[in-house]
């Protein structure tokens, strides 16, 4: 059960938000090992890898020609969807791709004197692969979240890799591929799919960059790909945190408490409010709603583990402790929340007022709902379609531009002992003959 931890029991609030901080995404060693040998059998044996791990790992033996799905077995496995379901899909797709088209960047240059023109050209990333859990819940709104992006930015080749289970239990993650446009879509999961991705095999081919979330061995193996391809993020258990006074709703708070709670049981959840009433308040709801909620087992134990209601004196307090823990999610739920906001530096999604809960960012409001965990909201940002594309700087001097400073060019780097570079400057000032 989520406990409540009084303004004055300093050691006991200490204690929990130090575990909590630890709650990292720091990958032990002796997972690694185990990743690290799955990601070289695929990258050493392809295909034949794959199949095995597929029939160990998800207990699904496929043939070679099975791997990648076809757009018959797509079809196959939408069927089913209810119209309601595509309905509200259309609609939460439409509002993404609307929220995202405004992050587009263009190239650009500019004159900064005679004979000099600089730039820089925007381009889309060739190819993504982007990966679907399987799992305690399907998860098209993750599909949305990483293809869409992608698309606005203009990759040409979005690859879909997901655990066969995926398809056939969750006729929903079918119908999202293909209400997205998707064709390319591998029945492969866990960390042989991400290897698979970045080395290629003889079924799928390589893609420049990765994304999109997982368990523990998906987060391992993104971590020892990196660099041979580039990834999104190394991604950790979600979580919530709540800053609310007396005008907020007790049944809303235990809500949205239950509503991170239920992803797992390292997720963490907790409220930060100046009022006991509030505070046994909603630690009184959260119980009353778990008799009747679904995934009870998993949120009460996220909740014994990571979930807290902390008292403190008053805002700002409590605005301390948010910047601290950087949280994925922050509601703000008090008399004045834009007030509150300007003292949060450190979130990966501000949702303001009792209509715009979480699961509204969730699903349905547009902006990416692939957001920093683990405190990196302290560096990074949502998923975008800047993870999308790259940059490429363009310099164009003329001779008499550059002329004018050649000379800066060889004392900096004679500075740094760099000769070559001294030359290759100087020589273009004059005529030289160059001594072997």
């Amino acid at each position: 059960m989520i406990r409540v931890i009084s303004s004055d029991d300093v050691l006991t609030r200490d204690h929990f938000l130090s575990r909590l901080s630890a709650r990292s995404v720091g990958l032990n060693p002796e997972l690694m090992s185990k990743v690290a040998a799955i990601v070289e059998q695929v990258r050493t044996r392809g295909d034949e890898a794959l199949i095995e791990f597929t029939e160990t790992f998800d207990k699904v033996r496929l043939n070679v020609s099975e791997l990648r799905v076809s757009a018959d077995a797509l079809s196959q496995a939408a069927q089913g969807v209810k119209p309601e379901f595509l309905q509200a899909l259309r609609k939460a797709i439409a509002n993404v791709r609307e929220f995202h088209v405004r992050q587009n960047e263009e190239s650009w240059n500019f004159t900064t004197g005679d004979g000099i023109n600089i730039g820089q050209r925007i381009l889309p990333i060739d190819s993504v692969g982007l990966y679907v859990p399987g799992g305690t819940a399907a998860y098209p709104s993750s599909l949305v979240m990483n293809v869409v992006p992608a698309q606005v930015a203009g990759v040409r080749r979005i690859v879909v890799a997901t655990p066969p289970n995926a398809l056939r239990q969750n006729p929903t993650v079918a119908a999202t591929l293909l209400e997205l446009g998707i064709a390319e879509v591998y029945a492969v999961g866990g960390a042989q799919a991400i290897a698979a991705m970045a080395f290629g095999t003889e079924t799928i081919g390589r893609v420049d960059k990765i994304t999109g979330p997982g368990n523990k061995f998906v987060a391992a193996a993104k971590k020892l790909v990196f660099g041979v391809v580039g990834i999104d993020a190394i991604a950790g258990p979600s979580e919530i945190v709540i800053i609310a006074d007396d005008s907020a709703r007790p049944a809303f708070v235990a809500a949205d408490l239950l509503a991170q709670a239920e992803h797992d049981e390292e997720a963490s959840a907790i409220l930060i409010t100046t009022s006991l009433t509030l505070a046994e308040a909603v630690a009184e709801e959260v119980k009353q709603q778990l008799t009747s909620f679904p995934r009870r087992t998993i949120a009460e134990e996220s909740l014994a583990n990571y979930g807290a209601i902390l008292l403190v004196e008053n805002l700002s307090e409590a605005c301390g402790i948010v910047n601290e823990l950087a949280p994925e999610h922050l509601e703000l739920l008090t008399n004045d929340n834009d007030a509150v906001a300007e003292s949060i530096r450190h979130a990966g999604a501000i949702f303001f007022g009792p209509y715009s809960p979480e699961a509204l960012g969730d699903y349905l409001a547009g902006p990416n709902h692939v957001l920093p965990t683990g405190r990196t909201a302290r560096f990074s940002s949502a998923l975008g379609v800047h993870d999308f594309v790259k940059r490429t700087s363009l310099i164009r001097y003329s001779r008499e531009a550059f002329q004018d400073v050649a000379g800066s060019i060889s004392v900096l780097a004679e500075a740094e002992g760099l000769a070559g570079h001294a030359r290759s400057a100087l020589m273009r000032t004059r005529d030289i003959q160059l001594e072997p």
